[in-house]
């Protein structure tokens, strides 16, 4: 016979839950916006959440850590976080809430808990922040734009000053570049205001000034005249590729270091979490966020060359297809780039392969790589078939995976998926640049075959928003 439900009673309970989720949501934006103190629940943002997808995320975190982590203990744990002195930092509350579920035996409250692992916060030196400058306005500009403005808070940290773009600026100008930066096909409509001042020629983005500027070359601009200083430089162009070129965005007065959003020569090629300490941005003005592709697989790489060793391997992309495509047949510079990107399957080539050795040189000439662009327009899958030096399970190469994502130095780059129903339409919006597909790995003695998904726009976006706070020396304290 069946248990009999009490409807009455779910009802109930689901208020309280709910009453407890915009609680906690309350003091997340409280903490965030008078103390620059931004809680992530395993690395997923929680600012600005509805409650239906902070519950979400906490089923997510129950599952990853099979502990029963709930809306109460994320509750309660914020409220302890609210009442210590704490400088800006990033805290996972999520991680928090496990640790705390490991020590419940120890005797100690939440309030002492927190103090306990917190400890080391108080020793944070403190930063001033470094003005940006958006070079060029595409798709990854734009997704700078929105999460650069999104994530001011205090203006403690980035403060996106101006986008520099060619041609002329007027008023239909400002409301095209308002519109594009306002809505996305793929991304949604931006949480935030737009709006235009036409006498200054700015985009005002969420009540904050954002300068544009016109120039046909970067010598051209002098961002002092803006009261801009000492500016990072944010190249997404593409017209500059290697150090020399990349060098002419220093000659403009207000400048003082450039980060390329490709892949560069004769500079530092930087995948954040794998290399990104062994460059010192106090010697270095020059840095390049490799590729997105770099990004997604770099970090799982690194994982199973620690772990297991790599002999060899082939890199096959799945990307989704990009601008530099036709969108109906017609002539171009590559072969079979030509053909119409939403129609078709397009093999192309990738320098990801030779690329992952700039971040981790135990892989130099191990590792060949191809690419298939596909007819969507974001959400791309790397699969990765290696050779390794031990012999390795599903069940032990997942392990790995998972302790990568939950502790370390890797913990931003790896996103560990637990479901069997994994399609690229569900990674999109995803911080992290790796999704690990756990489902779906495959090994048999030496051998394993690797899936991992990336949004190859937001997931690298983030990327680079985090190197960028490594060369402008404004990273907060993080517990992860």
């Amino acid at each position: 016979m069946s248990t009999i439900i009490n409807y009455e009673n779910e009802v109930a309970n689901q208020a309280q839950v709910r009453r407890a989720t915009t609680e906690f949501i309350n003091i997340v934006n409280d903490l965030w916006y008078d103390k620059s103190i931004e809680l992530v629940l395993f690395r997923n943002p929680l600012v600005d959440k509805r409650a239906s997808e902070v519950l979400n995320l906490i089923s997510y975190a129950k599952e990853f850590v099979a502990k029963p982590i709930s809306i109460t203990d994320a509750l309660e744990i914020a409220k302890a976080i609210q009442i210590i002195d704490l400088p800006a930092s990033k805290l996972d509350i999520g991680k928090l809430a496990y640790e705390y579920h490991l020590t419940e035996d120890s005797g100690l409250d939440k309030v002492a808990f927190v103090k306990h692992q917190l400890k080391n916060a108080t020793g944070t030196t403190p930063f001033e922040p470094k003005d940006v400058v958006l070079y060029g306005f595409g798709r990854i500009g734009r997704l700078l734009a929105r999460e650069l403005s999104s994530k001011m808070g205090k203006g403690s940290q980035l403060r996106l000053r101006a986008i520099v773009t060619r041609g002329k600026i007027d008023q239909s100008v400002l409301e095209k570049r308002a519109s594009l930066l306002g809505v996305d096909s793929v991304h949604g409509d931006f949480l935030g205001t737009v709006q235009i001042d036409v006498e200054n020629k700015s985009l005002i983005i969420n009540g904050t000034t954002v300068q544009m500027i016109s120039a046909n070359e970067p010598e051209e601009i002098d961002y002092t005249n803006y009261g801009i200083y000492d500016a990072l430089i944010i190249d997404n162009t593409g017209a500059f590729r290697d150090k020399e070129s990349l060098s002419r965005l220093l000659a403009s007065n207000g400048a003082s270091k450039v980060l390329l959003t490709a892949p560069g020569k004769g500079v530092p090629n930087i995948v954040h979490g794998v290399n990104h300490l062994d460059n010192n941005p106090d010697q270095i003005d020059i840095f390049s966020a490799a590729s997105c592709t770099t990004n997604a697989i770099t970090p799982v790489l690194k994982a199973i060359e620690d772990n297991f060793g790599i002999k060899k391997g082939h890199l096959e992309t799945i990307h989704a297809y990009t601008n530099d495509q036709n969108l109906v047949d017609n002539m171009h510079k590559k072969y079979r780039r030509g053909r119409a990107a939403g129609l078709n399957m397009v093999i192309t080539e990738t320098g990801a392969g030779k690329a992952v050795s700039k971040a981790l040189p135990a892989l130099e000439g191990k590792l060949t790589s191809s690419a298939i662009r596909v007819p969507v327009p974001n959400g791309s899958l790397a699969i990765l078939n290696l050779q390794l030096n031990s012999k390795a399970t599903v069940e032990s190469v997942n392990a790995i995976m998972k302790q990568y994502a939950l502790e370390g130095s890797l913990v931003e780059q790896i996103k560990y998926s637990l479901s069997n129903e994994l399609v690229s339409s569900d990674i999109i919006g995803t911080s992290a640049p790796a999704i690990f597909d756990s489902k779906a790995t495959i090994a048999e003695d030496d051998t394993v075959v690797l899936y991992v998904w990336y949004d190859n726009e937001y997931g690298y976006s983030h990327q680079v928003m985090r190197l960028a706070k490594h060369i402008a020396k404004v990273r907060r304290y993080t517990y992860y």
